[in-house]
């Protein structure tokens, strides 16, 4: 429970108290009495979870002010520099000027609506843009610069699944065959790790467990800096097949040294552009070998889709790409193998029916009654050992 004191200083009472971590100290006025209602009114809505108003302020005012407050301090850089982007790009030049209490739902779902059918943005880069307007008022209505939240009710545009796609097992050897052999490791361990192409180019050779097998994951680079990777859960120990682990012994002897100790780096031991390793080395090792232009990203669906071929448990394959749970997993790349499907559906038949599935088949159980022109009970004959035989 909140609580809070009365100081004088000066000739004039101050109404002393706590929000959160920070002692507030507000002027009042000569007279104690009303320096106590004061501080009765504030504890009740502290103690209420009632947050005094602040003053109008502008959409653009807050904007900034949000930015800096909570966004720089608390999200990835990455992802500061994303939501900076967005407010720069879209949210200022249309609620900027706006009184931040006026802004209702309508003005949003306008804005939502507007740059899917008129500026013709896809619905997946409208609901990004919607993700740091949400943050923002929900902080605004914590801080007490707006009274009820106008973005809940603010329906998002019906993003469609976007189409997967990644090396099948067959085209890994043409594609590799058409890498420069200074590039051999890097995108061969892409393709049995599933790690992220700043994960990679972050990697370390303290990171490899040549013991165990395994490689940690720890950093990732994101514009010439290491950051952290992209959530708690990225911070992983990935599985090197021996076929791996002998290719990074022998590319560790042909590498460049790196103050850094970096796996993959230019020539000078420096960290390898991203972008230019994509358009220079990935797509262009794709042309020559005939092979449709993916994304670089798409070689982390590659090693997913190896896991799930080879019939990997799901949790397994979770952990090893880094995703918050198997739900996730499943929501991405549970459609890939739809021949898994039969397969199930082959073994449900041998679980139940056992070596009986053929009988079965030759002595079907479904008997027409031609009286009543429907099917009649189905019957489970003794013979293929379900039961003592009886009605269903």
């Amino acid at each position: 429970m909140a609580q809070g004191s009365i100081v004088k200083r000066s000739d004039i009472y101050y109404a002393v108290y706590r929000i959160g971590d920070k002692q507030k100290w507000e002027k009042v006025s000569p007279v104690k009495k009303e320096a106590e209602k004061v501080l009765a009114e504030r504890l009740h809505d502290l103690n209420t979870n009632v947050v005094p108003e602040q003053p109008d302020i502008l959409f653009k005012a807050f904007a900034a002010k949000w930015l800096a407050d909570y966004a720089k301090v608390s999200v990835k850089k990455s992802t500061f520099d994303s939501y900076a982007a967005i407010f720069r790009l879209h949210l200022i030049p249309t609620f900027g000027n706006l009184n931040l209490r006026r802004i209702s739902g309508a003005h949003i779902q306008a804005f939502v609506a507007a740059k899917v059918s008129k500026h013709g943005l896809s619905p997946k880069s409208v609901v990004n843009m919607l993700i740091p307007l949400k943050e923002m008022f929900k902080h605004a209505t914590h801080w007490g610069y707006v009274r009820y939240d106008p973005s809940i009710a603010v329906k998002r545009p019906r993003v469609e699944q976007e189409e997967m796609d990644f090396l099948n097992p067959e085209e890994i050897a043409p594609f590799l065959q058409h890498v420069r052999p200074q590039y051999h490791a890097l995108f061969l361990t892409a393709i049995l790790t599933g790690m992220r192409r700043g994960e990679l180019l972050g990697l370390k050779w303290g990171d490899i467990d040549w013991r165990s097998s395994q490689i940690s994951v720890r950093r990732s680079l994101y514009k010439g800096t290491f950051v952290s990777p992209k959530s708690q859960n990225s911070v992983r120990r990935i599985i090197m097949s021996p076929t791996l682990k002998q290719y990074l012994e022998q590319h560790r002897l042909m590498a460049p040294q790196s103050e850094l100790e970096l796996v993959f780096c230019t020539d000078e031991g420096n960290p390898l552009d991203p972008d230019n390793m994509v358009k220079r080395e990935f797509l262009t090792a794709l042309d020559r070998a005939g092979i449709r232009r993916i994304r670089f990203h798409d070689l982390r669906h590659t090693f997913a889709s190896l896991l799930i071929a080879n019939g990997e448990n799901i949790k397994f394959v979770q952990y090893q790409l880094g995703h918050a749970s198997a739900t996730t997993t499943l929501d991405r790349y549970g459609h890939i193998f739809p021949g898994t499907q039969k397969e199930a559906a082959d073994r449900l038949d041998e679980t139940v029916f056992g070596n009986s599935v053929s009988k079965l088949l030759a002595n079907p159980v479904f008997e027409a009654n031609p009286q009543k022109n429907e099917t009649s009970e189905v019957v489970i004959p003794q013979r293929f050992g379900i039961g003592s035989g009886g009605r269903i």
